[in-house]
C-alpha cells in the first residue's frame, strides 16, 4: 500500500477513503489500511490551511503596504481591493487553534521583504517597521 502512496497519491488516497467508509458501516474488508500515511496526510490537511492562511496574510499585507507605499499610483484602488480579498480568504479559512501559531510580527516582515523597490519609477514612501494592525483587524476587515 505504501508503494502506492509514493506513485499516485491520488488513486492511494481513495482507496484508503473507501476503506476507512467502509469500516465505518462496519464492513469487514481484506485490506489494510495505510495508517502511518493517513495519519500522515490527516496532519498535512491542517498545515496545509495553515500555510494557506499565513500566504493569504503575507499577501494581503503586500497589497496595503504597495497602496500605502506608493499612494500615488494608479494601482493603488487594484491593490486595495486584493488586500481585502486576500483578507477576506484568510478570514474564511482561518481557525481558532490558527492564531497561536500565526505570527502577524513575522508576515509583516515578510511583506516588507516582498515588497519591490521601485514602483513606477519611485521608490516606497516611509513605511512603518512594525505591523500597524492586528491579527483580528485583519480578519475582521475581511468579513
Amino acid at each position: 500500500m505504501a508503494d502506492l502512496y509514493d506513485t499516485d497519491v491520488l488513486q492511494w488516497s481513495e482507496q484508503q477513503g473507501d476503506l476507512l467508509r467502509r469500516l465505518a458501516r462496519g464492513e469487514k474488508v481484506n485490506q489494510q489500511i495505510d495508517w502511518e500515511n493517513v495519519a500522515e496526510e490527516v496532519e498535512s490537511v491542517g498545515r496545509s490551511q495553515l500555510s494557506s492562511v499565513r500566504s493569504l496574510l503575507v499577501q494581503a499585507l503586500i497589497h496595503d503596504l504597495k497602496a500605502d507605499g506608493w499612494p500615488q499610483s494608479r494601482e493603488v484602488p487594484h491593490w486595495r481591493a486584493e488586500a481585502r480579498g486576500f483578507r477576506y480568504d484568510a478570514a474564511e479559512a482561518f481557525t481558532p487553534s490558527m492564531r497561536q501559531r500565526l505570527d502577524l510580527t513575522a508576515l509583516y516582515r515578510e511583506a516588507l521583504r516582498r515588497l519591490p523597490d521601485i514602483i513606477d519609477g519611485q521608490p516606497a514612501r516611509s513605511l512603518p517597521n512594525s505591523c500597524p494592525v492586528t491579527l483580528d483587524e485583519m480578519l475582521n476587515e475581511g468579513q
